[in-house]
């Protein structure tokens, strides 16, 4: 399956750099270039990529709101943030917008052909600095009611960068099971996307960094 993306920087050099290094991949497309939020927003209700590369840092609208937005009106669309920004505000900013990943614009070429494909399936992908920066500063929600075993091991695989399809394998139960599974999850921690309910795993015990680490591809 070809994943369509949509690059946003405000930086020519960088959009046109990463249109190169992605075009060499043949299961990935790029379907657009924005400069900054807003023309992001517009530009993926028009075109409907399956991933937007999001940098944080732009004029009209930053990267942060601009994930929120397409996060709440296009849920479907799935946002990488990657930038040059390793603080603290900015990661934690990234991921309760949305975003199901977090990439710094030094990783490799081959790391963000992963971070891509992990977030078309719906994956969390963490740069390991912003993975640990996250279970250190992004407080776990409050529970408000127990998981119950069925939606403990689903948070489990959840975290280990699972999709729902590997999910229902593993479980030997139905796809939309597993989606309901994981949406009484999401509702239960109070958060709003895959990426922190896996950091609440994480700081719960259910899974540590190291695997979160291994497993993100």
């Amino acid at each position: 399956m070809t994943v369509r993306v949509l690059i946003t920087d405000d930086h020519g050099v960088v959009r046109q750099g990463l249109h190169t290094y992605l075009s060499r991949d043949p299961e990935l497309e790029v379907v657009g270039e924005a400069t900054n939020g807003e023309e992001a927003v517009a530009m993926a209700h028009d075109l409907r990529p399956d991933v937007v590369l999001m940098d944080l840092l732009m004029p009209v609208m930053d990267g942060m709101e601009a994930t929120g937005v397409i996060r709440t009106e296009l849920p479907n669309v799935e946002v990488v943030a990657l930038t040059s920004v390793l603080e603290d505000a900015s990661v934690a900013g990234a991921i309760r917008a949305g975003a199901v990943g977090y990439l710094l614009k030094d990783a490799e070429v081959e790391e963000l052909h992963r971070a891509i494909r992990a977030a078309a399936e719906g994956r969390v992908y963490l740069a390991p600095e912003a993975a640990a920066r996250l279970v250190r500063d992004v407080r776990a929600p409050g529970t408000p009611e127990s998981l119950t075993a069925r939606e403990t091991e689903v948070l489990r695989l959840l975290a280990l960068g699972k999709t729902n399809r590997q999910i229902a394998n593993a479980l030997q139960v139905g796809e939309n099971t597993v989606k309901s599974h994981v949406s009484s999850v999401l509702s239960k921690l109070g958060v709003g996307s895959r990426t922190q309910a896996a950091l609440h795993a994480v700081r719960t015990g259910l899974v540590s960094l190291t695997e979160l680490g291994e497993e993100r591809w």
